[in-house]
């Protein structure tokens, strides 16, 4: 009888890590929970470029410049924050999408907030290399921020990966293509635009404008 108990629960023992070590359930789940996040990362993606249209038609350079700081702040906050929640639970890229509220909200924070940030980055080149290549820890949470996305599944094959793509040539994270062109570069952007310091404050906000810093801040840190 013990035999026969024994040989019993090695064979349960076999059939749950077989079906555990299956790499087709694991992808099943996998595919299905990442399907539903690039859906709501498109809904996501739309109310971000909406947003970034206001701060485009935005025709203040002093405000453009004191808005982006103040987020550009926010966004790389947020980015260490996710990273060590990531990090700290080993979290990979290309595991299966995760589905603890914690973990989830950390990769949905990267995700989204490196895609908004190349977003940014292309059409205000001139203002976010102002801020972005005088921060070095900025650029090693950027690069790790690229890595995590280009290896998720979110971006493959979609219109954001050109996003990236364009967002890294322009900042010099990799060599531009001889063919580079940020289809967002104007002419204002390839010329001397420094903000006028005393004219930097937030009580100078155009009232009749419809973006405003909390707007900008309620996409970094705004989750699936």
């Amino acid at each position: 009888m013990l035999s026969m108990c024994t040989a019993l629960l090695l064979a349960a023992i076999t059939a749950v890590c077989s079906s555990d070590s299956d790499p087709h359930t694991h992808r099943h789940r996998h595919d299905s929970n990442l399907e539903i996040y690039k859906r709501l990362f498109e809904t996501k993606r739309k109310d971000q470029l909406n947003a970034l249209k206001n701060l485009v038609e935005l025709n203040d350079i002093n405000q453009q410049y004191k808005i982006i700081d103040i987020m550009l702040k926010g966004l790389f906050k947020v980015l260490e924050d996710s990273k060590a929640i990531l990090v700290a639970a080993n979290m990979q890229p290309d595991d299966p999408f995760p589905l603890d509220d914690k973990i989830k909200e950390a990769y949905s924070h990267v995700v989204e907030n490196t895609a908004f940030f190349g977003d940014v980055a292309l059409r205000f080149p001139r203002i976010v290399h102002h801020y972005y290549d005088r921060n070095v820890e900025w650029g090693g949470l950027l690069r790790w921020g690229l890595r995590f996305c280009n290896l998720t599944g979110v971006f493959t094959e979609g219109p954001h990966q050109h996003v990236l793509t364009l967002m890294s040539q322009e900042l010099g994270i990799i060599e531009k293509s001889p063919d580079f062109i940020n289809p967002y570069r104007t002419e204002r952007d390839d010329v001397s635009t420094q903000p006028h310091h005393h004219t930097l404050t937030i009580t100078n906000t155009n009232t009749h404008t419809v973006i405003s810093v909390p707007t900008m801040e309620h996409f970094i840190h705004s989750t699936y």
